[in-house]
């Protein structure tokens, strides 16, 4: 019981794992065939490779590309051949300097690249000026400058690689070639490189990935030579299409073609190698009968069922016109924003009309209530409309009001004359 426990913890493990690193991958690939400008799997709308098409006619991204390639065949020339100095040093280097120097060679993975990057930048416009040389001088190239810059830490990596297959190397093989009369060039030519190859071939693929996917270190360096990198991140910043989902299905496709290639070319040397050690002493005097390359070999298959289905993709594209669908798309878009607009009027109309009423039933509400009494126990003295009455009352011939203060008329005006 625990054990199927275990078991089914384990593959629900992987699962969410695989989901998580490349279910990214996969929403990206299928936004690629979706006619919305927006790159996004749902609502599906219609199935088009147009992309694929804006993809082959943007300039930049094709120059970028075209950047990437030619600093990652610079960067992997540099970077293979300081780290397989690196590893040479490394194995016959004193034993009680070979932890320092191993610092010193894995130092700059540990670094930052924008403090790479700067740095490249700064150090060789110094080398620049100090030469004499012009602002467009090979030495201010952008190409020059990102290989450097990028060689400084990925030529690290390949010496790790290197290091791991160097370990392996049995130093007797160039005593005894030293011993027959080869030189020193020879039985590195000869006897070392071979055994090497393998690692170097690995040592150049993760130089190149490296290069091509580094953005840190080449934003400082690029100058007038901007890799696929920097123009996709200069594309983000104003918006993305589909296009770019495109080429991301297109790299990833190449990944997966290589990978399995890769796979059963590994597949079929071991099936050669079992074929030879059961092979009998007759068979190794003739000719031995190797399998086929199909025989036993699943990733072969497979590298065949990817090319005829690429062919198949390439094929349909070229034939199929998603014209009608977009256009059914388009109405149908157009019909639910009129649908929008006419429901978004509907609303204002009725919001309009009760905010009416309620303004009608407040008119209602002021006419029915009081007037209230400007009465504040002081006879009306302080009421604001008393001196506007007296006025009336002058103009309609009223009785003027007396002046008596309560001082028995002494300080009335008129006393003087009637006593006279």
């Amino acid at each position: 019981m625990n054990n199927s426990f275990l078991r089914v913890s384990i593959w629900v493990y992987l699962a969410i794992f695989f989901l998580y690193l490349l279910g990214p991958l996969v929403i990206m690939s299928i936004t690629a065939f979706n006619s919305s400008g927006f790159p996004r799997m749902t609502p599906w709308e219609c199935l088009t490779f147009q992309w694929f098409g804006e993809l082959f006619q943007d300039q930049r991204i094709l120059n970028g590309i075209k950047n990437s390639l030619i600093i990652g065949a610079g960067t992997v020339v540099l970077s293979v051949a300081m780290g397989l100095a690196g590893a040479l040093m490394l194995t016959q280097i004193w034993p009680k300097l070979r932890a320092t120097y191993y610092t010193v060679i894995i130092a700059p993975i540990l670094i930052p690249g924008v403090v790479l990057g700067i740095s490249t930048l700064v150090f060789w416009d110094r080398i620049n000026r100090m030469l004499g040389l012009g602002a467009d001088s090979f030495l201010s190239n952008g190409i020059f400058l990102t290989v450097i810059g990028q060689s400084t830490f990925i030529a690290s990596y390949c010496m790790l690689v290197l290091v791991a297959r160097l370990q392996r190397y049995d130093v007797a093989l160039t005593e005894a070639a030293l011993d027959l009369g080869a030189t020193h060039a020879q039985a590195f030519r000869k006897i070392l490189l071979p055994f090497m190859r393998p690692a170097i071939a690995s040592a150049a693929v993760l130089a190149f990935l490296a290069s091509f996917e580094n953005y840190n270190t080449t934003t400082f360096t690029f100058g007038e030579y901007p890799t696929l990198t920097i123009e996709l991140a200069q594309k983000v910043r104003y918006g993305i299409t589909p296009s770019i989902s495109a080429l991301a299905f297109i790299i990833v496709a190449l990944t997966v073609f290589f990978a399995l290639l890769n796979e059963a070319k590994l597949k079929r040397q071991e099936l050669v190698a079992a074929a030879r050690k059961n092979a009998t002493v007759e068979e190794l005097a003739g000719k031995i009968k190797l399998p086929s390359f199909f025989a036993g070999n699943m990733a072969a298959v497979l590298v065949v069922v990817f090319a005829v289905a690429t062919i198949t993709v390439v094929g349909t594209a070229t034939a199929y016109n998603p014209g009608q669908c977009i256009a059914n798309v388009k109405e149908q878009k157009r019909l639910e924003a009129e649908q929008r607009i006419q429901e978004l009027r509907k609303q204002r109309e009725e919001q309009r009309k009760k905010r009416e009423a309620e303004e009608a039933e407040q008119g209602d509400a002021q006419q029915s209530a009081p007037k209230p009494s400007n009465n504040s126990g002081f006879g009306n003295v302080f009421a604001p409309n008393t001196l506007d009455s007296d006025d009336e009352d002058d103009a309609t011939g009223a009785e003027t009001p007396s002046n008596n203060g309560g001082s028995g008329g002494v300080f009335d005006p008129n006393s003087l004359q009637d006593n006279q």
